[in-house]
C-alpha cells in the first residue's frame, strides 16, 4: 500500500511538471519598418523573476503590461500570466528576438527564440484617425547646405531644421542615426536653447526648429556623401474626432524622419599657377615675419614670429619655415592657435615663434618668406613675401677669429718630395734598455692577486642582481619606463603616418601610468586615471589634459589631421608627461 501511493504522489508530481507552459507569441512574423510589433510572453502559473529578452534591433514603446486571469470550469482551474511589449523596428533585415525566462518551483522556463522579417515602410491605410498618415504630411527634416559644389577646404555649412505644421505638437525626439561627415574636416556649433521659429517650406507656412548646425571643409575632391540625420519623434495629433464638449480629440503618435543623404560635388584646386611653395591654405590671409629686436649683445636671444592672419582653413596648413645663417642657432617653433569657429567658417591667426641665439659678432641676414595661398574671392593663386631682416650681433667673438683659432691649432708637416733620399721619421719608437723582467714584477703580481681581490666584488654584485630579480614591483616599472621611451619614439617615427601615431602615442602614455602609479591595463578607466592621479598631488589641469589626451587618440585615427595637429599631439604628449613627473609624489 505504501509503495502505490509513493508511485501515485510521484505521477502526480510528475504530471504537475510537465504542465508547466511559457512561450512567446507575436501578433506577426513580418512586417514593415513602420509598423509596430506586439509581442506576448504567457506562463499557465504563477512564475517569479520574469527576464525579459534584450529585443536587439528593435525599441520598446510601450510595455512591459501585466495581465492576470484565473477561472474554475467544471471543477477545474486554469490560470494564465501575460507580460506585454509593443515594439518598434531599428533597421530592415531578419531579426531575432531571444528567450526569455521565468523561475518556478526553483526551475528555470525559457522561451524559443523567434524569427522577425522586417522590410521596408509600408504603404497606410487612409484612416483619418491614424496618427502616423497625419504626421507624413505635417513633420520634415531638412538639411540646408550653404554650397553644393565648393573648391577643397573651402567652407560649407550645414543646418538641419525640423519643420512641423502649426495643428501638430512634438513632446520628445530622439537621434537614430547621426550624420557622418566622411572625407571633411567638421566642427559643430553649439546651440545653447531650442526656438521654435516661423518660416516657409514648400510653400507653405510652417513652425521649424534648429537642431544642429555644421561647419565642413571637404578634404579631396569628387562627389562625397553626407549620411542622413534620422529622428524618431514622439507627436501628438489632431483626430476628426470630438468630445463631448466639442474640443477636438488629440491622440499621442511618432515619426520616423530622415534628412536624407546629400552629396557635394567638391571641386579640386587649379593647377595652373599653383605655386611650387603651396601647403594647401585656402581662403583670405594677411602673412607677416616679425623679430622681437634686431640688434642684441651676445648672450642675448630673440623670438622670430612667423605668423598668418585671416579668415580660411587656418588649422589645415603649416607655415612656411624660417632659414637661416649657420652663425645663429635656430630651435624649434612653438606654434600657437588663436581661431573662432562659427557658421561662417574659421578666422582668426595662427603663428610659429623660433627662439634664435647668435654665437658670433656681426651682421646676419634672414631671407625673406613666401607664403601661398588660394583666394577664393578671384578663384587664382596669391603669394605674399615678407622683407629680409638683418640681425646685427653688437659684441662677441667673430666668426673669423673662430675660423683662424681652429686652423692654428692644427699640426701640419709638409716635406718636399725627394726621389734621392728616404722620408725622415716624424715619430720614434725607443725602448728602454734598463727594463726588467716580467717575472717578479710589479704587473705580475698584480695580475697574479687580481682576482682574489674581485671575489668581493662577485660576492656583492650576486646579491644585489638577486634582490633586483626578486622585486618585481621595481622591475615592473622600469619595464614601463622603458615602453614608455620606447612608445614615444616610435610615435616620433610614425609622425608621418597618421594611424600608427596614434596608436603609438596612446601605448605610450598607458606605459607612463603604469610606471608611475602601478596600475595595470584593467584598471585604466577614465574614473580610475583620474582618482589615481589625483590621489597623487597631480595638477587637475594636468589630469585633464592627459585624459584627453588619451581620448583623443581613438578618434584621431578616423579623423581628418594635419601634421602640424600631429606635431602638437606629440609635443602636448611630452609636455603632459614631463608636467606629472614632476607633480607625481
Amino acid at each position: 500500500m505504501k509503495r502505490f501511493i509513493a508511485v501515485l504522489v510521484l505521477m502526480v508530481c510528475s504530471s504537475l511538471s510537465a504542465q508547466v507552459q511559457f512561450e512567446a507569441r507575436v501578433s506577426k512574423t513580418t512586417l514593415g519598418l513602420n509598423e509596430r510589433l506586439r509581442i506576448d510572453f504567457i506562463m499557465n502559473v504563477d512564475g517569479d523573476n520574469f527576464n525579459q529578452p534584450s529585443f536587439e534591433g528593435f525599441r520598446i514603446i510601450a510595455g512591459p503590461s501585466q495581465q492576470v486571469s484565473q477561472s474554475w470550469v467544471n471543477g477545474k482551474s486554469s490560470f494564465e500570466k501575460i507580460y506585454s511589449y509593443f515594439l518598434l523596428p531599428n533597421q530592415k533585415g531578419s531579426l531575432v528576438i531571444k528567450q526569455a525566462a521565468i523561475e518556478y518551483n526553483g526551475q528555470i522556463y525559457k522561451t524559443s527564440p523567434i524569427r522577425i522579417n522586417v522590410t521596408a515602410a509600408t504603404e497606410q491605410p487612409r484612416d483619418p484617425n491614424d496618427t502616423s498618415v497625419s504626421a507624413d504630411d505635417n513633420i520634415y527634416l531638412v538639411a540646408d547646405i550653404s554650397k553644393t559644389n565648393p573648391y577643397i577646404n573651402e567652407p560649407i555649412t550645414v543646418v538641419y531644421k525640423l519643420y512641423f505644421s502649426y495643428n501638430i505638437g512634438i513632446t520628445n525626439w530622439r537621434e537614430l542615426n547621426k550624420p557622418k561627415y566622411n572625407d571633411f574636416w567638421s566642427q559643430n556649433i553649439d546651440i545653447k536653447q531650442l526656438v521654435a521659429e516661423e518660416g516657409m517650406f514648400k510653400g507653405q507656412k510652417y513652425r521649424y526648429v534648429v537642431l544642429r548646425k555644421t561647419v565642413l571643409y571637404p578634404q579631396k575632391s569628387g562627389k562625397l556623401a553626407i549620411e542622413p540625420l534620422s529622428l524618431d519623434i514622439d507627436v501628438q495629433l489632431p483626430t476628426n474626432r470630438r468630445d463631448m464638449f466639442g474640443r477636438v480629440i488629440v491622440t499621442d503618435g511618432s515619426k520616423r524622419v530622415s534628412a536624407g543623404t546629400k552629396t557635394i560635388a567638391v571641386k579640386a584646386l587649379p593647377e595652373a599657377g599653383k605655386p611650387e611653395d603651396f601647403s594647401g591654405a585656402v581662403g583670405n590671409f594677411d602673412f607677416k615675419v616679425t623679430p622681437t629686436k634686431t640688434d642684441l649683445k651676445n648672450g642675448e636671444s630673440l623670438d622670430l614670429v612667423v605668423s598668418v592672419t585671416g579668415k580660411g582653413n587656418m588649422k589645415l596648413f603649416s607655415l612656411p619655415k624660417p632659414v637661416v645663417p649657420n652663425a645663429l642657432e635656430m630651435y624649434d617653433a612653438v606654434h600657437n592657435e588663436q581661431v573662432d569657429t562659427p557658421l561662417s567658417g574659421m578666422s582668426g591667426k595662427i603663428s610659429d615663434s623660433y627662439t634664435i641665439i647668435p654665437q658670433y659678432k656681426g651682421n646676419y641676414p634672414i631671407k625673406p618668406l613666401q607664403f601661398s595661398y588660394f583666394d577664393l574671392s578671384s578663384g587664382t593663386y596669391k603669394t605674399i613675401s615678407s622683407k629680409e631682416i638683418m640681425i646685427n650681433v653688437l659684441d662677441g667673438p667673430s666668426a673669423s677669429d673662430a675660423t683662424t683659432a681652429s686652423n692654428s691649432g692644427e699640426n701640419k708637416n709638409k716635406i718636399g718630395s725627394v726621389e734621392q733620399f728616404k722620408f725622415i721619421k716624424l715619430k720614434s719608437k725607443l725602448l728602454n734598455r734598463n727594463k726588467k723582467d716580467f717575472f717578479g714584477s710589479n704587473l705580475f703580481y698584480g695580475l697574479l692577486f687580481f682576482p682574489f681581490l674581485l671575489l668581493p666584488l662577485i660576492v656583492l654584485f650576486k646579491k644585489k642582481k638577486e634582490a633586483i630579480d626578486g622585486d618585481i614591483t621595481g622591475n615592473r616599472i622600469r619595464m614601463n619606463n622603458r615602453l614608455a621611451k620606447k612608445y614615444l619614439s616610435e610615435a616620433k617615427k610614425q609622425i608621418n603616418n597618421k594611424e600608427l601615431f596614434y596608436i603609438a602615442l596612446e601605448k605610450a602614455m598607458h606605459n607612463f601610468l603604469k610606471a608611475k602609479l602601478h596600475i595595470e591595463t584593467s584598471e585604466m578607466s577614465k574614473d580610475n586615471i583620474q582618482e589615481f592621479l589625483l590621489s597623487r598631488n597631480a595638477n587637475p589641469e594636468a589630469v585633464n589634459d592627459f585624459i584627453a589626451l588619451t581620448e583623443n587618440c581613438e578618434v584621431a585615427r578616423y579623423a581628418p589631421s594635419s601634421s602640424v595637429t600631429i606635431q602638437q599631439d606629440f609635443d602636448k604628449a611630452v609636455a603632459i608627461i614631463s608636467e606629472l613627473e614632476k607633480q607625481i609624489t
